[in-house]
């Protein structure tokens, strides 16, 4: 993405935050997750903290658990059932509220997935092959391309269109992903008539969460802490993390990255600064910092877990949220593919 194309889209998403508050009613919001395993500190402060903001605020909003994304790099679905309720919990503990916002699945809404095959003509194989996140995605899970992998822009753009979702957060480099929505919803418009809305990237000002090991914090890196660990479990996996040999704690992310990940999870948990936090440990060292940082994620994700608890011994209410959630998605998908219908003259 050229610098010109990003200070664009950068513009135009300011603007639409100046706007979500005065008219929250304009908007309708699709965001997800990949049910892999266990939602953590990076997905709490990177996106959920401000789908429940957005949710409070009277937008529209719409999150899909993408199970059927999972078999895109992985050929099991052994774990996928547990994933899924658990996502639900997490999300239900963060502050997602089911009567607020639709919470639903990729394998429960066919009507969302029949959007694909029309889509799948307004692409061709190299703005595909293209897409920045297919490339990153085939290099780092050494699978062969798979048709599902390839032609991921496009589910993503059902995600988001048959719901005429019109915003979506994401990073900088999940913009391609809103690029490739717009081009599939122009060019259907185009063709058939207009149906769609061209959606808009929301950009969220979310550093990049570290793990306990500096590196982005990731489920498959195993440097995360989840939502779900308890606090003596969050504690052992902080006692562990790498820091160096240095006593005096400095923040310092090139040349300290284990030191300074501890520092950026302690400042996003007190709301305090990285450097203020270094300066007032001082010469603790590592055993000073790491018992600081445990306090300070245990003190934050308190009221997080004790509400994590009592939904997890509820497992039919997260089943009736997930059912009645698929039960809205579906009513929409299918309006939506009366509409497509409808403009393609395919109704009989």
């Amino acid at each position: 993405m050229s610098i010109d194309s990003f200070e664009a889209s950068r513009k135009r998403s300011d603007e639409i935050r100046a706007d979500l508050p005065v008219h929250p009613e304009k908007y309708t919001m699709l965001t997800g997750d990949r049910p892999t395993g266990r939602l953590h500190l990076g997905h709490y402060f990177g996106t959920i903290r401000e789908r429940v903001a957005l949710q409070d605020m009277g937008i529209a909003t719409r999150i899909i658990i993408a199970d059927y994304q999972v078999i895109t790099d992985r050929d099991t679905t052994e774990h996928i059932q547990d994933n899924v309720y658990n996502m639900v919990v997490d999300y239900l503990a963060c502050g997602i509220d089911p009567e607020k916002t639709i919470i639903f699945t990729h394998s429960a809404v066919p009507a969302l997935n029949q959007l694909m095959l029309p889509f799948l003509s307004l692409v061709t194989e190299s703005e595909l092959l293209r897409n920045p996140t297919v490339k990153s995605e085939m290099d780092a899970s050494g699978h062969a391309l798979t048709g599902l992998l390839l032609t991921y822009p496009v589910h993503q753009a059902c995600d988001i269109l048959f719901c005429k979702g019109n915003i979506v957060p994401v990073g900088k480099d999940q913009l391609p992903h809103i690029e490739q929505t717009r081009q599939v919803a122009r060019r259907f418009n185009e063709r058939y008539g207009h149906v769609f809305p061209e959606p808009e990237g929301v950009l969220n000002d979310a550093v990049e969460i570290p793990g306990l090991d500096g590196r982005k914090m990731s489920k498959s890196y195993g440097n995360a802490i989840s939502l779900s660990l308890t606090a003596e479990e969050t504690a052992k996996l902080i006692k562990k993390s790498k820091t160096d040999a240095d006593r005096m704690i400095t923040y310092d992310k090139e040349n300290r990255p284990g030191v300074s990940a501890l520092l950026t999870t302690a400042a996003l948990c007190t709301g305090r600064t990285e450097v203020e936090i270094a300066e007032e440990i001082g010469e603790g060292g590592s055993g000073a910092l790491k018992k600081y940082v445990t306090e300070s994620v245990n003190e934050f994700l308190a009221p997080i877990r004790e509400r994590r608890v009592q939904l997890a011994g509820d497992r039919g209410f997260i089943e009736d949220v997930l059912h009645e959630g698929n039960r809205r998605a579906n009513e929409i998908a299918n309006a939506t593919l009366d509409e497509v219908r409808a403009a393609m003259n395919m109704v009989y």
